[in-house]
């Protein structure tokens, strides 16, 4: 399978600041990939460096097997971006938006069908300047969809989307993907990135600490389930004897309800230990560990105190429509 993103020992520095570190990183076509990272960690700049917004100090960017600094006018082309820090024209409709997206890359798309595919045609011809956070989010994803791009890059696409929203941007995401385009996106939102994401990459501090599936994750980090158990009563002594069984790492008792973290351990025992206790047990659930205890067991390292991106963007350009649309 080609790859549709392709880094290899990506740096980049500002002054004394490093914001990417020997980045390496492979993304394949078709994929729906997640770039995840605490604020500050590298994402934009790694963003940005696909899109030669900025230049690496050294390693290089690949983007659908072209190089992003030679091959940046036909990479822009070939790709719809939604940038996290952008910009809208106040005084231009919705329509004049999208309009000048189309004009751009020389595509006969229809403004009106894109404004309708993220939910906003009722305001294509009011100013933007009008416009809500969500409402300026959905425009600028509009220009991102014109000329059926072959690869996404999504910086945090859900900004400014209530629930509904997100949920939809999700479905758009999902759409785009089975018309044959790779997505890329970051994000903080981790519900979101395990709802959609085939694989995902975990950046922090400027480096590349994991990339895997979910799934794969949660055996990287050898983590635990919870199990929850209802029962009529808790016995006496009947937490002490979980306790010392094979796996069992935590257990309390809230009410009713007790509450076990088990790795590699047998869930039925811990079931017989209660009923042989005298309880009953009356509902039982189990839960896998959530990407967020998952995000934060891989964000905690010894490089908490170098210096982050934030620190060195702090005076950077935002990307103008302009940018969105070459």
């Amino acid at each position: 399978m080609a790859s549709a993103i392709e880094l290899t020992g990506l740096t980049k520095h500002f002054g004394e600041v490093v914001a990417l570190e020997d980045v390496d990183l492979t993304v394949e076509e078709g994929e729906i990939f997640g770039f995840l990272g605490p604020n500050g960690a590298g994402k934009s700049t790694t963003i940005d460096t696909l899109l030669d917004f900025i230049r690496p100090t050294s390693g290089s960017a690949r983007v659908l097997g072209l190089d992003a600094q030679r091959d940046s006018l036909e990479i822009r082309r070939r790709t719809g971006v939604l940038p996290d820090a952008y910009q809208v024209y106040d005084r231009l409709t919705g329509r004049q938006h999208v309009q000048f997206a189309i004009d751009s890359k020389g595509t006969d798309d229809d403004p009106l069908a894109l404004l309708e595919r993220v939910g906003i045609a009722d305001a294509a011809d009011r100013r933007a300047g009008g416009y809500s956070k969500g409402m300026r989010q959905r425009l600028v994803l509009a220009m991102a969809l014109v000329g059926a791009p072959e690869i996404l890059i999504l910086d945090e696409p859900s900004t400014g989307l209530d629930p509904n929203g997100a949920r939809e941007m999700r479905q758009l995401i999902r759409a785009e993907n089975e018309r044959g385009a790779t997505v890329f996106f970051s994000s903080h939102i981790l519900e979101q990135v395990e709802a959609i994401c085939d694989r995902v990459a975990i950046l922090n501090k400027g480096r590349i600490v994991t990339v895997d599936t979910i799934e794969g994750l949660r055996d990287t980090a050898g983590t635990a389930t919870q199990l929850s158990i209802r029962v009529d009563a808790v016995p006496e002594g009947a937490i002490e004897a979980i306790e010392v069984l094979d796996g069992v790492q935590s257990v309390n008792a809230s009410g009713t309800t007790v509450i076990v973290r088990i790795e590699d351990g047998s869930k039925t025992a811990i079931l017989d230990v209660l009923e042989s206790a005298g309880a009953e047990v009356l509902d039982f659930s189990t839960a896998e560990t959530s990407l967020e205890e998952l995000f934060a067991q891989f964000t905690t390292d010894s490089q908490r105190n170098r210096p982050s991106e934030a620190d060195a963007l702090a005076s950077e350009t935002e990307a103008e429509p302009a940018e969105v649309a070459r």
